[in-house]
């Protein structure tokens, strides 16, 4: 099989928060320079007429699969006026998707059950590839993320193998040198699974340490927080039957588009060659 390339992206998109109205055509903006062939969104609002990852869906013009939270009660108590929302995670992708599943994540009672990850099937020009994308708790609990990475690899273990290797992305709320993302990658600590070995993109990065919750971002200086990556895109090399090679991680959404800036997060994307090419 020739090489062809995919590009493959995450972010979070900061729900409700922050004048959505205004942030909304920055985002589809961001996404549309982008040109990526599977973006993962975390905080996606939906209500009962359809949801922001349908709207961007349709004006990309790619598929989509959303899952909603089974508890926004978290959420929805942070912002008044918002209670006919809820929160997902999505996938858009320009190939078609298989039936999503979802699996919930050990949550402090606080946050209710409403962490969760979405795992689907992505149709690619070189093979199926399963996407999987989470959004771990931002308590400050390395240990709790602990537990819900182990269920995040638990699900990955047992699951089919793709054509393509799995690929595990989202906002974990926690660096690359915590517990719980070594623990996640396998590399220098015991995997949480025996035998699955997920790469951190972030180690091709020319810049690997640049932020995805910078105090550039006025969203972000107002809450007092240091410059940190906490948005990972994660490639387990070696489990599919089509090679995968990662080309290039940046990160992206990291600048104001006509003065809105759109997300509290910047992104991660990643360039993949993938087949013999």
């Amino acid at each position: 099989m020739s090489g062809v390339g995919l590009r493959v992206a995450t972010w979070n998109v900061w729900w409700r928060h922050g004048d959505p109205e205004r942030r909304a055509p920055a985002i589809l903006a961001t996404l549309r320079e982008l040109d990526a062939d599977v973006v993962a969104l975390q905080e996606v609002w939906w209500h009962a007429e359809g949801s922001f990852a349908d709207e961007l869906a349709a004006e990309l013009g790619m598929h989509v699969a959303l899952r909603p939270s089974r508890d926004p009660s978290s959420w929805g108590s942070a912002l008044s006026g918002t209670e006919a929302y809820g929160i997902g995670n999505a996938v858009l992708a320009r190939g078609p998707l298989g039936e999503p599943a979802v699996g919930s994540l050990p949550t402090p009672s606080r946050e209710g059950a409403g962490r969760m990850f979405l795992d689907v099937v992505v149709a690619t020009p070189a093979g199926s590839c399963r996407v999987v994308t989470v959004h771990l708790t931002s308590s400050p609990e390395s240990a709790l993320r602990c537990e819900q990475v182990r269920a995040v690899a638990a699900h990955v273990a047992a699951a089919p193998r793709s054509e393509l290797p799995p690929i595990v992305l989202g906002d974990f709320n926690a660096e690359a040198e915590s517990d719980e993302m070594r623990l996640l990658e396998g590399l220098l600590t015991a995997p949480a699974e025996p035998g699955l070995l997920l790469i951190n993109t972030r180690r091709w990065a020319a810049a690997p340490d640049a932020p995805t919750w910078n105090p550039v971002n006025p969203h972000v200086a107002a809450t007092g927080s240091p410059p940190v990556r906490i948005d990972h895109l994660l490639v387990g090399l070696g489990r599919g039957t089509v090679p995968v090679r990662v080309e290039h991680s940046a990160v992206f959404g990291d600048r104001p588009v006509d003065g809105v800036w759109p997300s509290d997060h910047a992104g991660v994307v990643v360039d993949l060659a993938v087949g013999d090419g």
